[in-house]
């Protein structure tokens, strides 16, 4: 069987914490790629953190919900409040983009204003995915398809997730990724033919959507016999605590515990054995 797997953490230069997690995992454990959040407030440390580690990937983590913009608040009135940030309601944020049109511009601005400043940082953007998955919302992906190509962004994250392989190991939540894998189901196919189209590679599944915040190394262990033929991409959100904006978003978030499944000799072992290829999108071999 030929496998390979991607292994990202999102939410790079939201806070210290996260970028040293980040350069810990990178540096002693198996990530091969990192998100990063253009309006993050530790956005400068998180690029000269990739700058001093080449060999790490970055790619951009779209936010438009649950975090800053980079536009002032005065050019996008519609999408952010006076201190520039987004609304932290993922639902009503996204029926405002799909059914306002007076914000459509706005979007189209911001989400070429995020793209600019991590290419303007010196970044080599490798893939692009979205804070809470919002770069599949039909509105939002409708903009990208056309700033994808001018912006040479090669990959993409689409986030589908086999339900049945999650809760055999994992009861928990069950209604609530019941409902996720629905939706963004329904987004992933609705996006497949587009990148197909314009020729922007993706993993045949996503590990990390059913579980965001839970990748402990007891659960990374139990799903990886039945990756599936092909790419996979794995997500982790892991942190070094203590850290005031990693509590203050994600309380309930297993960072630490998330950051030790990367770092874990078992887990590295367990890939080895079975023969499991852990790479970057450009195929560059971690282990």
């Amino acid at each position: 069987m030929n496998r390979q797997l991607i292994i990202t953490s999102d939410d790079f230069g939201l806070s210290s914490g996260v970028n040293r997690a980040v350069e810990q995992a990178w540096r002693d454990g198996i990530l091969t790629n990192a998100s990063l959040m253009p309006g993050g407030n530790a956005f400068d440390e998180a690029v000269e953190i990739a700058r001093r580690n080449p060999g790490l990937q970055v790619g951009v983590h779209l936010t438009l919900v649950h975090g800053r913009a980079v536009l002032p608040p005065k050019q996008i009135p519609g999408l952010v409040d006076e201190a520039g940030n987004f609304s932290n309601n993922p639902v009503t944020s996204g029926m405002r983009y799909f059914f306002d049109k007076g914000v459509r511009m706005q979007l189209q601005q911001e989400i070429e204003a995020q793209i600019v400043k991590v290419r303007e940082s010196g970044m080599a953007i490798s893939h692009l995915d979205g804070h809470l998955n919002i770069h599949q919302h039909p509105t939002v992906f409708a903009i990208l398809t056309d700033l994808m190509s001018k912006y040479g962004i090669a990959s993409f994250r689409l986030s589908q997730e086999r339900l049945s392989h999650n809760v055999r190991f994992d009861r928990n939540r069950l209604v609530g990724k019941t409902a996720e894998r629905i939706i963004f189901g329904a987004l992933s196919d609705h996006c497949r033919p587009q990148l197909d189209r314009l020729g922007i590679r993706y993993a045949a599944e996503v590990k990390g959507v059913l579980n965001s915040g839970s990748m402990t190394e007891a659960y990374v262990l139990s799903i990886l016999d039945g990756l599936g033929e092909g790419l996979t991409e794995m997500y982790f959100h892991p942190g070094c605590l203590p850290d005031a904006e990693i509590t203050r978003r994600m309380p309930d978030y297993r960072h630490e515990a998330e950051l030790a499944a990367l770092l874990s000799p078992t887990v590295r072992q367990k890939l080895k054995e079975l023969r499991i290829t852990v790479q970057n999108y450009r195929g560059d071999v971690k282990c």
